[in-house]
């Protein structure tokens, strides 16, 4: 299978969860990626799904907190805020500039 290590993962449009997941690299360097999915009912889900698909390769993972996200694709914008109750609160500042990447052109901002 292959990992994908691309830093945004997420719904084209509609509120969903999502997890900021750390990846702790064999060169000892780390990352980190969004992952945001609208079928998770729970933050968990997701974090579970991504940890299967490392599983065979040489980066562990770390669920780095959650939230929510709100991508309105129409008016070019994504709203992160809130928490995951078993993960904690993820860094929103980190997931909004990895999204931004992934998301040129549109307001991305968030909310503690």
């Amino acid at each position: 299978a292959v990992v994908s290590t691309q830093s945004t993962g997420i719904d084209a449009s509609g509120t969903f969860k999502y997890v900021l997941i750390k990846l702790h690299k064999e060169d000892n360097t780390t990352d980190f990626i969004v992952r945001g999915y609208a079928w998770a009912e729970y933050h968990a889900d997701i974090y579970d799904q991504v940890m299967e698909e490392f599983t065979s390769s040489k980066i562990d993972t770390e669920c780095a907190g959650g939230g929510r996200i709100r991508h309105d694709p129409q008016k070019k914008e994504i709203f992160v805020y809130g928490y995951s109750v078993g993960f904690g609160r993820a860094d929103h500042s980190k997931t909004v500039k990895l999204i931004q990447r992934k998301y040129p052109g549109y307001n991305v901002h968030f909310s503690n």
